[in-house]
C-alpha cells in the first residue's frame, strides 16, 4: 500500500443508496461493491446538490451548488468562467479524463463570444466539463419526431454494435435498449410494460460491461503519469431493461415495499400533487408496472456489481489498488413508487440521498478501513478531496469550492464541519410550472436539511413542507401546515437564509489574498484619515514629504499667455477682464 497516485471516480446513474447489500438491501446481494465498502469509508447521510442528471453532475465537476454555477436543469449550459474538475486537477499536475457519461452541454454562446474554437485543446476542454475525454457516452439516444435527444450520445458504442453484428441504424435502441418477440418485433425498453422482458443483446455486448472495458483500456494506456478517470457509468438509469442472465433474476419476493402512505395521496400541497399526478407518478403508483421495472432495475444493478468485481480483480492485478483512490457513487436515486412519485425530481431520500463509498490507500487511512460515517456531507465534498490527494491544499481556493474535503476524515481526522445539507431543484421547464401557472422566476423550490429536520422551500409562495428525521425517518408526515412546528419552520429558513448569504459569486479573488489585503499595510500611496504626516509610517509617506517644486500659484504674466488662448467673453460676447 501506498500514498494514492491516481484516482478512479466511479459514478453510476440513478442508483439508489438503500438498493446494495452494504446498505441495507436484504434480497439484492452487491458483494463486490461491498468490498470496496470493507476497505474504505462509508458514508450513510451523503447527499447530492439537484435531483437531476444535469445539475447534480455540475455540482460534483464544479464542487459548487447549482445556486452558483447556474446550470439548473439538463441541457442548461454550466456558463464558460467557471472551473471544473479538470481545471483544478491540472493545476495541481494530474491529467483528468472521461469515460463514460457527464450530461455536459457546453456554453457555445459563451465560447464564440470568447473566441475558444469548439475543436481546440481549449474549447473541448471547457465544452467537456474539464475533461479529457476517451470516451464520452451519456448513454442517451432516443428518437422522436423532432431527431435525436443528443445526436452525440453513443456513437462509439453504436459503431461497437454494429462491428459485432447489430444491424441497426440505432443500435443502442433496438438491441441494447429493447427486446424482441418471437416475430423479430422490437419491444422497445422505452414501454415499462416490457421492463422484465430480457434485452436483445448478449450480456457482454451491453452497455454496463462496454464501460467497464473501457475504464480498463484507459488505465492500461495511462500509465506514466497522475490520473483522475471518471468512470461514469450509465445505468441503472432507464430505460429499464436488462439481458440475460439478469433478466428475471429477482421478483415481488425480493423487492422492497413502496414508502408510502394514503395520507400522503391525499396531500393538499399543490406542488407534491402535481408531481404524483404527473404520468411518471401514476405510472410507479401502479404495483404491477412497478413490479415490472423493479425486476429490471435491480437486475441492472446486480450487473453493475458484478462488473465492480471485473474492475476489482483488474486493480488488483495491475497494482492500481496500491496507488488509486477509488470513489463509488451516484448522481442521485431513483422513488420506484414511494411517496407516489416516479423519477427523482423531489426532495424525498429516495432520490437526494445517495450511496458514497471511498476506499484511500494510503496507511493513513488503515484506521478508518470498513468503518461508516454518519457525518453530513455533500456531492460538492468530493472535488476538494481530490485536489487535496492531489497534493494541493483545496483550502487555497475556498472562494470558489463550497465542499470540504473528505480526506482528513478518511485518515481519522475530523469530519466536515456541517450542520446542514441544501439540494435545489429548478422545475421551470415541465408542464408543473405551467399547469400552476408560475413565472420560470418562482418555479423553484430550495431543501435544507440537518440530522433531524429537513424543510421544503417553494419559491411559488406555496406553504414550506417540514418532515421529523429522527420520529419520522420515512417522510411520511409533513407537518408544514402544523402550527405547533412554526419555531421548527423558523429555525430551518434561518439555516437556508444564512446559506444564501454566502458570497458565491466572488471566485476572482482568493479568501487568502483577502486576508492579506486587510491585513498587510498600504504601499501604494493610498492614505485615508491620515491627518499629519507623522501620524503614517515614513515608509508610507516617502513620496510625499521633503518634495520642493516651484510655487505656481502666482504665475507671471508671460506665462499666463504662453499659448495664446483667446481672452475669456462674457454672454454679451464682451471681454471680461
Amino acid at each position: 500500500m501506498g500514498e494514492p497516485r491516481n484516482i478512479l471516480f466511479i459514478m453510476f446513474d440513478q442508483l439508489r443508496w438503500d438498493y446494495l447489500s452494504c446498505y441495507g438491501h436484504p434480497a439484492l446481494h452487491t458483494p463486490n461493491i461491498d468490498r470496496f465498502a470493507e476497505m474504505g469509508v462509508r458514508f450513510d447521510r451523503a447527499f447530492i446538490q439537484s435531483p437531476l442528471c444535469g445539475p447534480s453532475r455540475m455540482s460534483t465537476y464544479t464542487g459548487r451548488y447549482v445556486h452558483s454555477h447556474g446550470a439548473s436543469w439538463n441541457k442548461v449550459p454550466l456558463k464558460v468562467g467557471e472551473l471544473t474538475m479538470g481545471d483544478h486537477l491540472r493545476a495541481a499536475g494530474m491529467g483528468c479524463y472521461l469515460v463514460g457519461k457527464t450530461h455536459m452541454e457546453a456554453d457555445v454562446e459563451g465560447m464564440r463570444r470568447l473566441g475558444l474554437e469548439p475543436d481546440s485543446l481549449i474549447g473541448v476542454r471547457v465544452a467537456e466539463c474539464g475533461f479529457d475525454v476517451f470516451e464520452r457516452d451519456d448513454g442517451m439516444r432516443p428518437e422522436g419526431a423532432d431527431g435525436f435527444y443528443d445526436d452525440r450520445a453513443a456513437l462509439k458504442y453504436n459503431e461497437y454494435l454494429r462491428a459485432k453484428g447489430y444491424a441497426s441504424d440505432n443500435p443502442w435502441h433496438d438491441y441494447a435498449n429493447s427486446s424482441v418477440d418471437d416475430a423479430g418485433n422490437v419491444l422497445s425498453g422505452w414501454f415499462l410494460s416490457n421492463a422484465d422482458a430480457a434485452a436483445n443483446i448478449r450480456e457482454d455486448d451491453s452497455e454496463t460491461p462496454y464501460l467497464t472495458r473501457r475504464g480498463i483500456e484507459f488505465m492500461e494506456q495511462h500509465k506514466d503519469q497522475p490520473w483522475c478517470c471518471h468512470l461514469s457509468y450509465i445505468k441503472p438509469h432507464w430505460p429499464y431493461i436488462v439481458p440475460a442472465p439478469y433478466a428475471g433474476m429477482y421478483g415481488p419476493d425480493d423487492f422492497l415495499p413502496p414508502i408510502r402512505s394514503l395520507a400522503e395521496r391525499e396531500t393538499d400541497h399543490p406542488i407534491f400533487k402535481g408531481l404524483q399526478s404527473a404520468p411518471v407518478g401514476k405510472a410507479f403508483s401502479n404495483d404491477d408496472v412497478r413490479a415490472k421495472v423493479l425486476s429490471a432495475y435491480m437486475g441492472l444493478i446486480k450487473q453493475c456489481d458484478d462488473q465492480m468485481g471485473v474492475l476489482f480483480d483488474y486493480l488488483q492485478v495491475s497494482g492500481r489498488l496500491n496507488d488509486t483512490l477509488i470513489v463509488i457513487t451516484s448522481d442521485h436515486g431513483d422513488f420506484l413508487g414511494d411517496h407516489w412519485l416516479g423519477e427523482k425530481s423531489f426532495f424525498f431520500d429516495s432520490s437526494i440521498k445517495i450511496p458514497l463509498i471511498i476506499y484511500d490507500p494510503s496507511s493513513a487511512a488503515d484506521t478508518t478501513r470498513g468503518t461508516v460515517s454518519d457525518a453530513l456531507v455533500e456531492s460538492i465534498d468530493l472535488l476538494p478531496t481530490f485536489i487535496e490527494t492531489a497534493g494541493r491544499d483545496p483550502k487555497a481556493r475556498d472562494h470558489i469550492l463550497e465542499g470540504h474535503s473528505l480526506l482528513p476524515l478518511l485518515r481519522g481526522g475530523p469530519p466536515p464541519e456541517r450542520d446542514y445539507v441544501v439540494c435545489e431543484y429548478d422545475f421551470a421547464a415541465i408542464p408543473l410550472a405551467e399547469k400552476l401557472g408560475l413565472d420560470p422566476r418562482d418555479a423553484r423550490m430550495f431543501m435544507v436539511a440537518d440530522k433531524k429536520w429537513k424543510l421544503i422551500h417553494f419559491e411559488s409562495g406555496h406553504r414550506p413542507m417540514l418532515f421529523d428525521l429522527e420520529n419520522d425517518p420515512d417522510e411520511l408526515a409533513d407537518l408544514g401546515a402544523d402550527n405547533q412546528h412554526a419555531h421548527i419552520i423558523d429555525q430551518m429558513y434561518d439555516k437556508l437564509f444564512a446559506w444564501t448569504r454566502r458570497p458565491a459569486a466572488r471566485t476572482t479573488i482568493s479568501n487568502q489574498a483577502l486576508r492579506k489585503l486587510r491585513t498587510a499595510p498600504s504601499r501604494t500611496g493610498v492614505l485615508i484619515g491620515v491627518v499629519e504626516e507623522t501620524d503614517a509610517p515614513v515608509e508610507q509617506t516617502l513620496h510625499y514629504v521633503g518634495r520642493t517644486v516651484p510655487d505656481m500659484r502666482e504665475r507671471p504674466e508671460t506665462l499666463k499667455h504662453k499659448h495664446n488662448h483667446p481672452p475669456a467673453r462674457n454672454n454679451a460676447g464682451s471681454e471680461v477682464k
